[in-house]
Parts: structure tokens; sequence; C-alpha cells
């Protein structure tokens, strides 16, 4: 599942708010100044520690943006001047536009929402910081008013429109030095998980090429700035790997740049292991060599699986003068199960930061704005205060406390090891699973105009633990699935059989585990019924 939609806790269920009446001020004027261009390690350095200001301009209340939407407060001057308080030098922005999109053939993007975006990058690139602005939430189905669709029928017609969307707002940030990025889009994918598919890999190729010639073309300090470039669904392995992934030229950009030099770079995310970072129950709470209950720690994704995936980006990009920001990482707040988990997730961004910076990567932490359980939260936005110190301690001492390592520089003679799918692997039951014992099962559905969102938890209530499972359920008429997570699902509609992940398989005696799926439907967004684990009803 794309990271934006699990990793929004409370997007969805708050999505069908009304939209809040924001006041979009006038920007101030953003500074001309050129400064000396940076290569790619010395961009990768002063960008130092990032951070996402998440769940803000790409929320949206049915299909029109609106940073308060899904909760958080309107952003402010305090809240950013405290984030860099913190330590963090960059912020990434997400954007959507989606409603504040007029009809072609202009597709002109409403006044005062770039406007506002404008401000709130004002907020951050006025105080000397890095700022990341990227389009987000247009390219998800499961967003109202979506239309960046890599499978859409009429690719004429969306690629038309992401070249006007994206000439208006390159020349709103032309005269912006190199301390503003422009990324060309995030997660696009066609949201059926799995290896990629040959079309629609195609068209976000083609996305990527026309953001780097359209941005180019606008002149200004655009012609020479550095431009953020994502892969398959912003994943490392189909970005790296052998899946259709193609750079575009820049041939468009300023003669200043040294013809031995690059102003691309390369887009990824990282929340592995999910059932660590982001699966909302409380099965795994621990992570990497300090763990101390190994029940507690997923049986993968830990430092050496860490190393060997950023390795990936060094050898594919950075070897050949591309930088890499990993745009996203993070793991969700499970204190609730776990007290010891704040220190695992404080193990695990200075891992992965450090791991980044060994091969040549900046980094930007996922913030959602929330707190909590199942939060990705660092900061209280409406009281401008630290809430998890203990992270951004780890982050900032990755950062600056210890010089890059040296990666390799040769390509291995012989072919390293395959490493684990970034999506962990399913498995079908075992042919003994156990029995199915008593189970128990809730349900919560969080529901927009077309599109529900719904988390199944499972519990094992018997004696005995059930190795293997499957879940079969019944989906109101009219629902079709269209991606799940934590199962592997089929059909997509009418009576459905969810089979357990090679992860959490294994129900011990009093123990659960919770899936999830998004779904359309046609005005019944209903919850599923009929439960029953292994073939026994459940309560």
């Amino acid at each position: 599942m794309s990271t934006t939609v699990r990793k929004a806790g409370l997007a969805f269920a708050a999505a069908a708010l009304a939209l809040t009446g924001a006041v979009y001020g006038m920007t101030r004027p953003a500074s001309a100044e050129v400064t000396a261009q940076l290569t790619a390690s010395q961009l990768v350095a002063d960008m130092g520690a990032g951070w996402n200001l998440g769940n803000q301009l790409e929320a949206n209340a049915n299909g029109i943006p609106s940073e308060t939407a899904w909760g958080n407060p309107v952003i402010t001057q305090a809240l950013i001047n405290r984030v860099k308080a913190s330590g963090f030098k960059t912020i990434r922005i997400p954007v959507s536009y989606l409603g504040n999109i007029g009809a072609g053939p202009g597709y002109t993007v409403n006044s005062a929402w770039l406007n506002r975006i404008a401000e709130v990058v004002n907020y951050a690139y006025n105080q000397g910081l890095y700022v990341v602005v990227n389009m987000h939430g247009d390219g998800y189905k499961s967003v109202n008013g979506s239309w960046l669709i890599c499978d859409a029928a009429d690719q004429t017609t969306v690629k038309d429109k992401y070249q006007k969307v994206w000439q208006q707002v390159a020349t709103k940030f032309q005269s912006y030095n190199d301390h503003l990025v422009l990324e060309s889009m995030n997660e696009e994918f066609d949201g059926q998980y799995g290896n990629p598919t040959s079309p629609c890999y195609s068209n976000i190729n083609a996305y990527n090429q026309i953001f780097v010639d359209t941005v180019r073309k606008t002149g200004g300090n655009n012609a020479a700035r550095w431009l953020l470039i994502p892969g398959w669904n912003t994943n490392i392995e189909y970005t790296t790997g052998n899946y259709g992934f193609v750079l575009p030229t820049d041939r468009n950009r300023s003669s200043s740049i040294p013809s031995n030099e690059q102003r691309l770079m390369i887009s990824v995310h990282y929340y592995d292991p999910w059932d660590f970072a982001g699966q909302e129950d409380g099965n795994i709470t621990q992570w990497g060599s300090a763990a101390k209950n190994p029940a507690k720690k997923s049986t993968w994704g830990q430092e050496d699986y860490m190393d060997t995936t950023m390795k990936k980006v060094y050898d594919t990009f950075v070897t050949r003068g591309y930088p890499v920001f990993v745009g996203e990482y993070g793991s969700i707040d499970k204190t609730t199960y776990d007290s010891s988990n704040n220190t695992y997730r404080a193990n695990y961004a200075k891992a992965l930061v450090s791991t980044a910076k060994k091969y040549g990567a900046a980094t930007a932490y996922w913030d959602n704005g929330y707190n909590g359980q199942h939060g990705f939260g660092l900061f209280d936005r409406s009281s401008l205060t630290v809430t998890q110190q203990g992270i951004i301690t780890a982050i900032i001492n990755a950062v600056g406390s210890s010089t890059p390592t040296t990666p390799p520089t040769t390509t291995p003679t012989s072919k390293p090891p395959t490493s684990p799918p970034t999506t962990p692997p399913t498995s079908a039951p075992t042919s003994n699973p156990g029995g199915a014992g008593a189970c128990r099962v809730s349900s919560t559905i969080s529901a927009w105009n077309t599109g529900l969102t719904s988390s199944i938890t499972i519990t094992n209530t018997g004696t005995a633990a059930i190795n293997g499972w499957t879940l079969t359920f019944t989906l109101p008429t009219g629902q079709t699935i269209v991606a799940g997570w934590s199962a592997t699902y089929a059909p997509a509609s009418g009576a459905v059989t969810a089979t357990n992940a090679g992860y959490n398989g294994t129900l011990a005696a009093g123990g659960s585990t919770t899936i999830g799926y998004q779904a359309n439907h046609t005005g019944n967004a209903g919850a599923p019924t009929g439960f029953k684990l292994n073939g026994t009803t459940c309560s």
C-alpha cells in the first residue's frame, strides 16, 4: 500500500470534514540571490537532517486541498522555527492540487492556493532551510479528484495537465536559489502491489521527462536547480532493479553546469520492515540488534537488510553522480503495546540516517502531525512543542556525529545474494494450520465519496496457537478491493478470502494481528460481514 495512504493515520478518518477556511495570505518576495552551485556530495552534506510537513498541504476535503482537513492546525512561521531550532536543515512539503486545478486547456491553478504554497515555502526558505516541494496526492486512485493516474486511458490529457500545472508551479519559484528543490511526484504507481507493469512504468518515466523539460524551460534559476525524480512507487527495489525505471534526459539545463556534473536527484522512501514501521498492531514493537524480546522483533528488515538496500542506490545512482534523497522514512508510536518502543524507533531512525549518509543520501523523516498511538509525529503542531526528543536527537546525531564511510567504488565481480523484497513475502497457510480454535474480529471503516479504507483486527481467543490462517468474509454489494496490506485478498469482491502474510501467519493464544484494504464503492460503504477464521465463525 502506498505510504501516503497507510501513513496518513487520521487522514481518511477526517477526509469528510468540511473545508476549513484557512486564510491564504500574500507571499513574501522570494530571494533572487544566486548561490554557488553545489556538487552532489556537497548538496547531500548541506541538506543535513530533513523533516516532512506531512498531512497538511496534501490534505483535502472532498477533493479540494485544505491544510486543516486532516486534523492539523494552520501552518505557522512559529512551527517552522521550532523545527529549525531542533536541528533540521531541510523541510519537505508535500502538496496536492486536485480540485484547485481549473479546466483544460489551460488547467489554471487557483492563485490563492499557489500563493499559500509559496507562503509556507517561504517560512522555511527565508530561514535558510532547504525546501523540497513535491506533487503528492494527485496520483492516488483512492483520493477524490486524483488525475495523475498511470493506467488512465487518456494519457494525452493526463500529460498535458501535468505539464501545465508544473509550468505554473515552476514559474512561481523560478527566482528561488538552490535551497529550493522540486520533486516531480510521490509514490506514483497503478495501485497494485507486486512487480511493476510495463505500460504504467513507461508513463511514469514520461511524467518525469515532462517534469524536467517543463521546469528547465521556465528559465531563471530553474535552469540549474536540483530536481528530484522517483521511480515506481518511490520504491528502492523497483527503482534500482531491472523493472523499467529510466532516468530522464536533462537536455535543457543551464550551460553553466559542468558537463561532468548532474542536476537530477533520485527520490526513494524507506519503511522496512513494515510490521515494525507502520503496521498498526502490537505484535512487532522492537527493532535492531539491541532488541531484547525476539518475539517482538521482525524476522527481516534489520541493520544488514537496511545496509544492503541502501547500497543499491549507491551502486545504481550515486556512483554516477546522482545524489539520493530518502524523502520519507519513520515508524509509528507503539508505546501503548510496549513501553520501550520509542527506544527502538530512535534506533531505527538513527540507523537509517547513518546508513543513508554512508551511501551518499540525504533523508527526511515522515511526520504526519499525529502524536500518540500509531502516530509519526515528532512535534505537537498546536502547542509548538517537541513530543519525541529521543528520535530527534538520534536523527541529528546520526547526521552530524561521524564522517561518512567510503563505500566500495567498484562493482562486485559476482552477483550479490538476493535480498528480501521490500514488501514482506506472503505465504499460504501450512498444510496443517494448527486448527482454528476460537476467534474474534473487529473492523473499522473510514469512508469518503467513492472509496473506503477498512482495518480488520483478528484475535485468536482459543487456547492453542494458530499456524497459518485464512479469513473469509463478505463485502457489501458494490464494493471492490483495489489494494490491501498484511494479507493477500481474492477475489476482489463478493466472498473474499484473506490469506496471512509470511510474517503474521502464527497467532499465539490470545494474540492478534491487523490487516486491511482499500476499496471502491458505489454508495454502500458498509463493513464486511460473516467472518470465519480457518472455517470457524468469529465473534
